[in-house]
């Protein structure tokens, strides 16, 4: 499992959130389905992905999408399990965390997200 540390530069909070990287089809077509809740602090990066579906899953998640500069170009909050879905055309990958993370780290459209290994 490979895992890395996204920041935000969105010069309120430098907090850092835990991601687990899917970045192979079975990955990403898996994602967190069938598992239990993620506490704050954690989530997944799809690369490359630009929709997600909720079936399958037991908790709601907060999503941002993000285009190839890691920039935020949406914000999907407390998508709810087996009935949402969401899309964003632009985007590039998408995360998917916890919800209130949002709230939580101050994530606006426009934001700059940093990965570190």
């Amino acid at each position: 499992m490979k895992l890395i540390k996204a920041v935000c530069n969105n010069k309120k909070k430098y907090l850092y959130l835990q991601l687990e990287v899917a970045d192979t089809f079975f990955k990403r077509f898996k994602g967190l389905m069938g598992r239990s809740r993620l506490p704050l602090g954690q989530g997944m990066l799809l690369q490359p992905c630009n929709s997600i579906h909720m079936m399958f899953m037991r908790q709601s998640l907060d999503l941002v999408y993000i285009d190839k500069g890691n920039m935020i170009i949406k914000k999907v909050p407390n998508i709810r399990p087996w009935i949402g879905v969401s899309m964003c055309k632009k985007a590039d990958a998408v995360i998917e965390m916890p919800v209130g993370s949002i709230e939580y780290y101050g994530y606006e459209v426009g934001n700059i997200l940093t990965f570190i290994k």
